[in-house]
């Protein structure tokens, strides 16, 4: 997972955690989040996950009784946004036989006087922070290179997996839909908008000027680059999102670079938020919609927050907070196993917690988001039984990140039994010297509102950052960021599940375009990857020397054989083999 709040970090995997639901479109009918009017002070809100075999009729009526009022609902669910005064509202509506789960909703609240937090200066989840680790320092000379694509030779991502040799077989094909459930795609950049599809693509969600505690969030609705928190469908003001959707489809047009499957179509899923903040409603509403319209795979770079891992059972959690978890995982693993019998191929981060999942893990971080005033985070024991959202859920392709030598990157998660494969995701550390260089991190599209917006450009538009790279095609100019985490290498392996659905898919009569069960997308996938060992010895030792003077380690134990183990699954992603080369 990347910027801001997302970039993956979990237990298991992926990024973004688990909670309730935000402001979000609805889907009984999707379309278009609504409006971002504040909630009246004595009302709150939840999410209410109806039983399965339920009826719709008699669990409205349940919500009633308890002095709920329902807003929306996602049908093929059973997803409720609920609003009520009732203070007693859980206690009265949880045991009943309609009744599966509730959550507290995340409301977004009213914009504060202050001035705004600019983008690049807020503060980030520490487990999400690595994607950001390092930037600074002056800018980074690259030359142009004769090939297709200029800035190929930075590349190396592209080289680990084959997709450069694989282009020459198969480059996608423009009726496979890969949906970006992210912060948001920017679907003007050059090196995107020809082929994105913004008719199809969507947001299902709100930004939050603040959180319950009063603390900014996203800022004054007022002070966004657009002046609204209702971002339109090809925006991206964070730089995650458009990230991956480059790093997946970004075509071979002779500027800046090229992603691993150049001619597939991209479809801006938005379920998070500027801060990078990913709720459960959204998160269930963009994986229903995709499965409604024929989406062939779906990247999750993401967990669902508040919760990195959702635990049903935790003694650190009140009933509560173990009904709510219970809920995220009960509604999200609803939604995924929805789009996935519907033809959707589940791609999503294992997390930047440099962490075995399978393992007992100390959480520091959750709830990281507060429902009510004065909640903060505590300190929780992580049984293996717990689970992070999307990325440990069932259906779904947990993807471990590399470096440009092929070892596992230093902050990517872990576990056998856990990650199913390994993508390159970047590692500034892995260098000769154990020293940071952000080029060994990738390289994929950056909104040239954010870079101007930072302040990362000097007065001839060239950057003064090193992370950032400028291309041009005669008068057309684009920019580039270097960005590491398993929020960039899950993507890549997307990539590759795109070029597999390109290759093999058949017609598909309902939605058009091409469809390939994602049982078979996933068996392709892994039975073309190199079988990648654990190193020798097992026990892995990461030395860092940082940019501060001081030295930081850690060891990690690769558990399994060549053909399956912790770090890298059933091996690194092959583009090359995957299309029959």
């Amino acid at each position: 997972m990347s910027t801001a709040h997302m970039e993956v970090g979990v237990k298991r995997v992926i990024v973004v955690t688990a909670a309730a639901a935000l402001v979000a479109a609805t889907v009984a009918g999707p379309a278009q989040a609504g409006g971002s009017s504040a909630e009246p002070a004595a009302a709150s809100r939840y999410v209410v996950l109806y039983k399965e075999g339920a009826a719709a009729s008699t669990a409205q009526k349940a919500i009633e009784a308890a002095g709920g009022t329902v807003e929306k609902v996602n049908t093929a669910v059973g997803l409720a946004t609920v609003t009520t005064s009732n203070a007693g509202f859980v206690a009265a509506i949880k045991d009943n036989a309609a009744i599966q789960g509730v959550a507290k909703d995340r409301v977004i609240g009213t914009a504060p006087k202050a001035n705004r937090i600019a983008a690049g200066a807020r503060a980030v989840n520490a487990d999400r922070a690595v994607e950001k680790e390092g930037r600074g320092g002056g800018a980074i000379k690259h030359g142009r290179t004769t090939k297709a694509e200029p800035l190929s030779d930075l590349q190396w991502d592209l080289k680990q997996i084959r997709a450069d040799k694989a282009h020459k077989y198969e480059q996608g094909d423009s009726k496979v839909l890969v949906g970006i459930l992210d912060t948001g795609v920017d679907g003007t950049h050059p090196d995107i908008a020809p082929n994105f599809n913004k008719a199809l693509s969507r947001n299902f969600t709100v930004d939050i000027p603040t959180d319950a505690n009063g603390g900014e969030v996203d800022g004054p609705c007022e002070e966004e680059p657009d002046q609204s928190c209702n971002d339109a469908n090809d925006v991206d003001e964070n730089d995650h999102g458009t990230h991956v959707a480059s790093s997946i489809a970004s075509p071979i047009n002779k500027l800046g670079i090229a992603g691993v499957a150049p001619k597939v179509s991209i479809v801006n899923l938005r379920v998070g938020q500027d801060s990078g903040y990913f709720f459960l409603q959204p998160s269930v509403d963009a994986l229903t919609y995709a499965g409604d319209i024929g989406v062939d795979v779906v990247n999750m770079s993401y967990y669902i927050d508040p919760w990195l891992f959702n635990c049903t059972d935790n003694a650190a959690d009140s009933p509560e907070d173990r009904l709510e978890q219970a809920t995220i995982i009960a509604a999200a693993q609803r939604a995924l196993n929805y789009a996935h019998r519907r033809g959707v191929t589940l791609v999503g981060a294992a997390g930047n917690q440099a962490t075995d999942y399978t393992k007992p893990y100390t959480d520091t971080g959750s709830p990281n988001f507060p429902s009510v005033p004065g909640e903060a985070p505590r300190t929780r024991t992580i049984a293996p039984s717990c689970v992070s959202m999307p990325g440990e859920a069932e259906n779904v392709i947990s993807v471990s990140a590399t470096g440009i030598s092929k070892r596992k990157s230093y902050y990517s998660s872990y576990g056998n039994g856990y990650v199913d494969v390994a993508a390159p995701g970047g590692d500034t550390y892995d260098t000769p010297g154990n020293t940071r260089d952000v080029t060994k991190a990738t390289l994929s599209a950056y909104p040239t509102s954010l870079a101007i917006a930072r302040g990362e450009l000097d007065a001839n538009g060239d950057p003064t950052v090193d992370y950032l790279v400028k291309d041009c095609k005669g008068s057309t100019c684009a920019y580039y960021q270097y960005l590491q985490g398993t929020s960039m290498a899950s993507p890549r392996a997307a990539g590759v599940a795109a070029l597999i659905v390109s290759k093999y898919g058949i017609r598909d009569w309902r939605n058009g375009g091409k469809t390939l069960s994602p049982a078979l997308v996933e068996a392709r996938l892994k039975s073309t990857a190199t079988k990648t060992p654990c190193p020798t010895p097992p026990a892995f030792t990461y030395t860092r020397h940082l940019p501060d003077g001081s030295t930081a380690t850690a060891t990690h134990l690769c558990e399994g054989s060549a053909a399956s183990n912790g770090f890298y699954g059933k091996g690194i992603v092959d583009a090359l083999r995957a299309v029959g080369r």
